[in-house]
């Protein structure tokens, strides 16, 4: 068996872009995976494409050592958009695998050691404030809205929701993004006191509609630096929160704000490989460690997973993409023994589902893990097509 072509294809999925790699074989056999072109990626298409170009010829079926020849491509500028190529194209050769030989990929490692994922309910009122005419729902505008919003969460089974910071804007709710440059507050973060009293209310908006049983997560990403993920924490405490997740290069501080905090931190969405982890790790700035599978590759997460078990840290996946994505996300989730939760987008466009051939299982708020061949999907070109993108 030899790869013959790489291809990627891109469909316009409201305010993101879902974006597929085809690894064709010589034999017939196709391998797909997902990949996140337009988070803070232009241009990885172009990158995937070009490092395809050193494995046409060689046996798909031997990841390690294709995964070896492309890391040593990339070894002048490792990391960042070149280790998310190399993720795409090996994840895309686990499903190859995986088909050729007739079984699940996580049979490839050993098996699942559990058949049901518990997922948690991510952006809860986050996309239904800012992109609500994509997702065909009503807009969140108010923080009294979101009440229902957490209620919802446990009507439909889920145990476990996450949040974004938020901010009152011309008297709407907006969501607070200053480390992606698209609110006030960038470049400096600094922190803001009107932000903090609007943080508590939907906190305790949340925590009203989803009752004492559900954990309630706040991710407040690359929005502040020390100093205000500092007040952040102080804010934050009363609320009970399941864990703070946060994104900061820095291992030291991070550890600063763990000790500081008195409640789980998590951490590590936007790291590559188990070196970049190594030092969150050895300095305990981690309760929980959390990775991106489509960006890392499954190969690496389980790496990182298993240097993770080694210091007594769980893992919660990080998930925000299209059903392919779960599938992959949720084949590595079946198979680490230190799972904390899997996150999955509820909220999304109404389109989202033509772009596969089978969707995730969900009930009672867990994921059925897939047994089907492969990643225990496919992608429909088709459906694609009917989406093209304009970048």
């Amino acid at each position: 068996m030899k790869i013959a072509r790489l291809d990627v294809l891109h469909a316009a999925s409201g305010w993101r872009v879902t974006s597929f790699l085809k690894v064709e074989t010589a034999c017939g056999i196709v391998g797909w995976s997902e990949f996140s072109e337009n988070v803070g990626t232009r241009g990885l298409s172009a990158t995937i494409l070009a490092l395809g170009e050193k494995i046409i010829g060689q046996d798909p079926r031997r990841v390690e050592l294709v995964t070896a020849i492309l890391n040593t491509s990339i070894i002048p500028a490792w990391s960042g958009i070149n280790q998310h190529a190399v993720a795409a194209i090996c994840n895309a050769l686990l499903d190859i695998k995986g088909k050729e030989m007739g079984v699940p990929v996580h049979a490839l490692f050993g098996g699942a050691v559990r058949d049901r994922l518990p997922l948690y309910w991510s952006h809860c009122g986050t996309y239904r404030v800012r992109y609500a005419d994509d997702l065909k729902l009503s807009q969140v505008k108010r923080i009294d809205q979101l009440q229902e919003v957490a209620a919802e969460v446990r009507r439909r089974g889920f145990r476990a929701l996450k949040t974004n910071v938020m901010m009152i804007e011309d008297g709407t709710l907006a969501n607070f993004r200053p480390g992606f440059g698209s609110t006030p507050g960038f470049p400096e973060l600094n922190p803001r006191p009107e932000v903090f009293r609007t943080l508590e209310q939907t906190l305790k908006a949340l925590r009203e509609g989803a009752g004492d049983d559900i954990d309630i997560m706040l991710d407040a990403n690359f929005n502040f630096r020390p100093e205000g993920y500092l007040q952040l924490i102080r804010t934050v405490r009363p609320h009970r929160l399941t864990w703070l997740e946060l994104d900061c290069y820095d291992a030291a501080a991070v550890a600063l704000m763990r000790r500081e905090a008195g409640f789980p931190i998590a951490t590590g969405e936007s790291l590559y490989g188990r070196r970049s982890y190594r030092p969150f790790l050895e300095a305990g700035a981690m309760d929980v460690a959390v990775v991106d599978v489509l960006w890392n590759g499954v190969l690496e997460g389980l790496k990182i997973a298993s240097l993770a078990d080694a210091h007594d840290v769980n893992i919660a996946p990080h998930n925000f993409y299209g059903y392919l994505a779960d599938h992959i996300s949720a084949h590595f989730a079946s198979m680490i023994p230190n799972l904390r939760m899997l996150e999955i987008d509820v909220d999304d466009i109404p389109w989202k589902g033509e772009f596969v051939t089978h969707h995730p299982v969900i009930e009672d708020g867990h994921m059925l893990v897939p047994t089907r061949p492969g990643w225990g999907t496919d992608v429909d070109e088709r459906a694609v097509a009917r989406y093209p993108v304009t970048w």
